[in-house]
């Protein structure tokens, strides 16, 4: 029976009439259920936007910085203008003086007591953090110093800590695998400066690695600037699932391209730069690649491409508990192992010194190794004693780029910690691909192809493995005034 037909009774019995009504009823309802399912958007965020600003803040350091010294760039020494460039210089705040330098960028308290979560970025070198809070009832009414418990680089993580006279306002870290490509999320921070700053958007893209083996970054197109850095990225429950670090730019500006450290992966660097104020990642020891076809077509027993390849079995725990080279790793754990990303990450956020069990398959068959884990970072820390140190070439030219490695010199000149590693761009061609995707002088490339650059003769590794790789762009972090970005370089014939 059809709608039309119910219209043509004349005079229907009530319980067929109560019985219809109930059916439209039902039928409104489901309509408008999967009509909100369909659109998925809220009416508005203020109401969200209300309840999680408290928690965001502004960060603000500042940071002594020497003077440069040394003769007038200016004039050629012995000039007779020598002395009244000097006079000028000094007039403007250069010369040998020490000066300061702020910088801005956000971050989000985590618990009542003051401890805040922002980017190593924003606060590295700073010797005073001035934590600025939303304004409102209840928020502290001055701006507090906070005091650095710890950081970790590798995922760009530092925990803060200030002492507030009453309970602050905090936010919730949420579980950042259950984001799916196309849910909503709010960023919040102070981009360019500008205070307090709401912006949305969607889950673009998920799992991404941009500078590390311990990435997990969330793509979003909510507008991420500069200033945003340390910031929260929030779900529709306002919980943290996101702390925004870097964007995609050809400009320096958002288009829409942005990063943020997926919470599953901040949480467990909070925990530990907590308890210990350092970072504590199981090490296994070994040296693996991905599998790939041809491995599985020539090793007996291989199946499928899942699992890593033992390329080198320095000493460290796997050596002691007896894997080899050859060795393919196909679970660890109880987990299984698909990628040497994968592989890396489980490790590093096991406890260290837990005994784990590990199979693998050696000369088509498996075993089952008992390894206990090292520490990473100690690890990491020792250098043999034989190693000697690279010899450097000082300047480069490629890709319409005049490069130079950084020295002390200027790493003072650029106002760049001592521990920043890279190569500054002196000069840009202006009619080159460098030019158009917004590289300038002075900055700095501390990593092409997702690989830090400690001499000159790597980035021109980089590129030859690029181009024997079939890419056609090579990817750059750059950073400027601090805030790092990536740039995606065309290679060229």
């Amino acid at each position: 029976m059809t709608f039309q037909a119910v219209n043509t009774l004349s005079r229907p019995h009530p319980v067929m009439r109560a019985a219809w009504v109930g059916l439209l009823a039902a039928m409104l309802l489901l309509a408008q259920t999967l009509g909100s399912i369909a659109k998925g958007a809220p009416e508005s965020f203020a109401d969200l936007a209300d309840k999680i600003s408290p928690a965001v803040v502004n960060i603000t350091t500042s940071t002594t910085v020497a003077g440069r010294g040394g003769p007038n760039p200016i004039v050629p020494p012995g000039s007779p203008f020598e002395e009244f460039f000097r006079d000028f210089r000094d007039r403007q705040g250069g010369g040998d003086r020490p000066r300061r330098s702020s910088a801005l960028g956000s971050g989000f308290v985590i618990s009542e007591d003051g401890y805040i979560v922002t980017n190593n970025h924003v606060i590295e070198s700073a010797d005073e953090i001035l934590i600025e809070f939303f304004p409102g009832e209840g928020q502290p009414a001055e701006e507090l110093v906070a005091k650095v418990v710890g950081t970790d680089p590798n995922t760009d993580i530092a925990l803060l800590k200030v002492e507030a006279d009453q309970p602050l306002a905090y936010v919730n870290f949420g579980n950042s695998d259950l984001m799916r490509v196309g849910d909503w999320v709010l960023a919040m921070g102070n981009p360019m400066g500008q205070g307090f700053s709401v912006s949305a958007g969607i889950v673009s893209a998920r799992n991404r690695a941009l500078q590390g083996s311990f990435d997990d970054y969330i793509q979003t197109d909510a507008a991420i600037n500069r200033g945003n850095s340390g910031g929260p990225l929030f779900n529709m429950d306002g919980q943290v699932i996101g702390v925004n670090t870097a964007i995609l730019s050809p400009n320096g500006g958002s288009i829409g391209i942005g990063f943020s450290m997926a919470s599953n992966v901040v949480v467990k660097v909070v925990d530990q730069l907590k308890q210990y104020g350092e970072t504590r990642r199981g090490w296994l020891g070994v040296r693996i690649q991905d599998v790939t076809p041809d491995m599985v077509e020539a090793l007996e027993g291989l199946e499928s491409t899942r699992g890593v390849m033992v390329t080198d079995v320095p000493d460290g725990p796997a050596k002691q508990a007896g894997m080899q080279q050859g060795d393919v790793i196909l679970n660890f754990d109880g987990q299984e192992v698909a990628d040497t990303r994968g592989l890396v990450r489980t490790v590093a956020n096991t406890d260290v010194g837990k005994s784990v069990r590990v199979v693998v398959l050696r000369d088509g068959k498996t075993q089952t190794l008992k390894v206990t884990l090292g520490r990473r970072e100690e690890a990491e820390a020792a250098v043999p004693a034989a190693q000697t140190a690279p010899e450097k070439a000082d300047e480069l030219e490629l890709m319409g780029l005049s490069l130079k490695m950084l020295n002390d010199e200027l790493r003072a000149e650029l106002e760049l910690d001592a521990r920043v590693e890279g190569m500054v761009v002196v000069d840009v061609d202006e009619t080159s691909a460098a030019y158009e995707k917004g590289l300038r002088a002075g900055d700095v490339i501390t990593e092409a192809g997702q690989q830090k650059l400690a001499a000159t003769a790597d980035l021109q590794a980089r590129i030859d493995e690029a181009k024997e790789a079939g890419r056609k762009s090579l990817l750059l972090l750059v950073r400027r005034a601090g805030e790092p970005r990536f740039v995606a370089l065309p290679l060229g014939d």
